[in-house]
């Protein structure tokens, strides 16, 4: 099942996705829904962020291949992370598929796309095991986790470098039907393909994380966890269009700007 939300004329709601048809319902996915009998037409929609979380967390380097390009960099030698290591994100740098990301006017020209899966939690969770974790989980959807590498090799913190509003577009929707093992992630800037890998190929899966999180923090619903991304990225510049397919989930699309530009 495919879960969406939308702007009713300036009210969000949850529908589901068929085809190119929103049904709206009752209710929403963490909770009590029932279907309506509405229908709308998916392509006349104004789909917002899937769900507004109430925690953001995201995974720290957690690609292989993705480290070692890391490393490169910042001229380091790479090393590989031992256990899953969580960070946090900031909700005003959330927008929706379609959204555009505005890059600031003082950003250098270092903006770069990081293509992601983000597990989306339904159920309230703590002290999960290997066997029941993936339980709390509603569904999966898209992140592009956008970041300006002077910022964030520059700063102390990561404040601006990847919480500069705009920069995590993600969406378009929540599948619920997934099989990590299936899934492959594509990149496109600007129609091109620039990157695609297998999904789970983390060297911390879903469940690495789930375990290890809920050791020390409650997961409530709607909060969301970005699982990282692989290899190096290009350059987005303004004008550009991003593109990041999941497959089995959907694609997420965001037109890039930079602030103050022609």
């Amino acid at each position: 099942m495919r879960w969406a939300r939308f702007d009713d004329y300036g009210t969000p709601r949850h529908a589901i996705v068929e085809g190119d048809r929103l049904l709206p319902v009752r209710g929403s996915p963490f909770g009590a829904w029932e279907r309506t009998g509405e229908t709308r037409a998916l392509a006349e929609a104004k789909l917002l962020i899937p769900v507004v979380p109430p925690t953001f967390y995201a995974c720290g380097l957690n690609y292989a291949e993705h480290v070692r390009q890391v490393a490169e960099r910042v001229g380091q030698s790479p090393n590989l992370p031992d256990k899953p290591d969580v960070g946090y994100r900031a909700n005003n740098s959330l927008i929706a598929h379609g959204e555009t990301i505005v890059i600031p006017a003082d950003a250098t020209d270092a903006v770069q796309y990081e293509a992601e899966l983000v597990v989306v939690i339904g159920k309230r969770a703590k002290h999960l095991t290997r066997e029941n974790a993936l339980d709390c989980v509603l569904g999966y959807t898209i992140g592009n986790d956008v970041s300006e590498r002077t910022w964030q090799k520059g700063d102390r913190t990561l404040w601006r470098a990847k919480n500069t509003d705009t920069f995590a577009p993600m969406g378009p929707w929540i599948e619920t039907d997934v099989d990590l093992d299936a899934l492959t992630t594509t990149v496109r800037l600007n129609g091109r393909e620039v990157i695609s890998f297998a999904t789970n190929h983390m060297i911390f899966g879903v469940v690495d994380f789930l375990v290890a999180m809920t050791r020390y923090c409650t997961l409530v619903p709607g909060d969301v966890l970005w699982m990282g991304t692989e290899g190096a990225a290009e350059k987005m510049r303004h004008g550009d269009v991003c593109e990041i397919e999941i497959s089995g989930i959907g694609t997420l699309s965001n037109p890039v700007v930079r602030e103050g530009a022609a």
